[in-house]
């Protein structure tokens, strides 16, 4: 019989790094006037009840997140205060990733992908998969 090792996951680039703030019109500001960074997207993802502010920083982002809603970025702020929440990574076929990493018995967020901002494809994996580190994969 034959030995087959698994694909790694392809990762593409960093996509962004989130940052989880209460009040969103005081952190654009604040990034504007620390690092001259101006919003490129600003939305509400309504399924994810969440607001994001893409902040461009050459080929990834940063990315501002506020709760609209979202339990768990409530959770986040009330027991951390505003801070890193998440590191994005692009992948190339998110699906067959996630397929992967759950046959590799890697703890996942979200089974299948959902869309999140800017309409891109986007699952969590588990922060117990990575060290404490919530990462989420991301695919245009």
């Amino acid at each position: 019989m034959r030995n087959t090792v698994a694909m790694p996951v392809r990762i593409k680039k960093i996509d962004h790094v989130a940052i989880c703030v209460d009040d969103m019109d005081a952190a654009c500001a604040k990034y504007k006037e620390l690092f001259g960074l101006e919003p490129t997207v600003r939305e509400v993802v309504a399924s994810q009840k969440t607001e994001a502010t893409l902040l461009g920083l050459g080929e990834t982002s940063l990315e501002l997140i506020s709760p609209k809603g979202n339990a768990g970025l409530e959770k986040f702020l009330e027991k951390r205060g505003p801070g890193i929440h998440h590191i994005a990574v692009e992948v190339e076929g998110i699906e067959d990733a996630l397929a992967l990493l759950k046959q590799l018995g890697v703890p996942l967020v979200d089974d299948a992908p959902r869309v999140g901002a800017r309409g891109h494809k986007v699952a969590f994996l588990h922060p117990k998969a990575t060290g404490g580190v919530l990462v989420e994969l991301v695919e245009p």
